[in-house]
């Protein structure tokens, strides 16, 4: 099969979507397959920098497609270049499929937090471009969705998700769970941090970052570090942290890449996931890989991914999240121990294999 993927969000700097998308591509070219692989990369630095020593695969095609996405041209121009590519399948991992491509498609659909949280907060656009734009997110995840010959979601709270929109999906809806390692070279030790919680992502207020912040205000002796790339809900997040009067207890680090997020992981007391809705949860199981707590929401999605391994707390209850944290001191080290072995069940070489699968069945 001559099989395409899209890969203009590829790469750590997009996220879990980029991550994800690296890992499938990665793994799927580490795999023996006769298939005929169509990569469609953002620019050539973006191919080369996620390829790696792949890029001169004999099996692979990469097409440069400098087209971004959710924009008009997405919509207009990029299905005449997937066209133009002979596919005989599509993957498109994320639910921004070009309307018009008439080619065999599957999608992945990491979650469907639009759906669940809207409204001017949740943006920084002018009340008429959101609602324009959230209009089309709506009109273009109902198309992908029905048109999809398969539907890839990372966890059954996710397909519980989907279906609940989108009833009619149900039979084409497949669970394929995600990996969480990401550094696969020995890491030096490092001196621990004392009491020093670490926060992971983007800063968008359904990341619920402020229950931490207010949080710290009780927990004087407690620091955190938050990695994560400068935009307008930073700004937002750091104007909070100065009206709080708690900037010497807060560091921003930006951007890391994997070995140097991967030693900070190493050093911290706890990664803190504290958000309202999440699609899977990676930063969670690359920290329990490496043997550092997870103090998460008791949201759906992280119970279904962290099962007894993570200390819980109420998303809206700061004494909830102080109550945690107390937890955390106390505990005699067997949830690491637990969190290792239960992140090793989570595999991007599983999550690729189980995905060429999926290809396969699509004839």
């Amino acid at each position: 099969m001559k099989i395409g993927i899209d890969c203009r969000l590829a790469g750590s700097k997009h996220a879990g979507i980029g991550r994800y998308t690296e890992s499938l591509i990665l793994n799927l070219l580490d795999n023996p397959s006769k298939n005929k692989w169509v990569l469609f990369f953002y620019d050539e630095n973006q191919a080369k920098e996620v390829l790696k020593n792949h890029f001169a695969d004999k099996n692979l095609e990469v097409i440069i497609a400098p087209i971004s996405h959710y924009s008009l041209k997405e919509q207009i121009k990029l299905p005449q270049i997937f066209k133009s590519a002979n596919l005989d399948l599509l993957h498109v991992p994320h639910f921004n499929i070009p309307i018009f491509y008439q080619g065999k498609i599957i999608v992945t659909i990491h979650d469907l937090l639009w759906h669940e949280y809207k409204g001017g907060g949740a943006t920084t656009l002018s009340p008429v471009k959101y609602f324009l734009k959230y209009f089309f997110y709506k009109v273009i995840t109902k198309i992908a969705v029905t048109r999809a010959k398969r539907i890839i979601v990372p966890a059954q709270t996710i397909m519980d998700t989907v279906t609940k929109f989108y009833p009619s999906t149900s039979s084409k809806i497949v669970v394929i769970k995600e990996g969480g390692k990401i550094w696969n070279k020995t890491i030096t030790p490092s001196k621990k941090l004392k009491k020093t919680l670490l926060y992971v992502g983007s800063l968008y207020p359904h990341k619920n970052i402020k229950i931490v912040l207010r949080s710290l205000i009780n927990l004087q002796d407690y620091k955190l570090i938050i990695v994560s790339s400068r935009n307008i809900f930073r700004d937002k997040v750091e104007t909070f942290i100065k009206y709080e009067k708690i900037e010497n207890r807060v560091t921003f680090l930006g951007f890391l890449n994997d070995e140097k997020l991967t030693k900070l992981y190493t050093r911290v007391t706890a990664l803190v996931q504290p958000s309202f809705s999440e699609g899977f949860g990676l930063t969670g199981v690359e920290a329990m890989a490496l043997g550092t707590p997870i103090l998460a929401s008791n949201i759906p999605i992280f119970q279904e991914i962290y099962q007894d391994v993570a200390f819980y707390f109420s998303p809206h209850s700061e004494s909830s999240f102080t109550s945690a944290i107390h937890e955390l001191e106390l505990d005699d080290k067997q949830r690491i121990k637990d969190g290792i072995k239960l992140s090793k069940t989570y595999s991007w070489k599983k999550m690729a294999l189980k995905t060429l699968e999926v290809y396969s069945d699509i004839q």
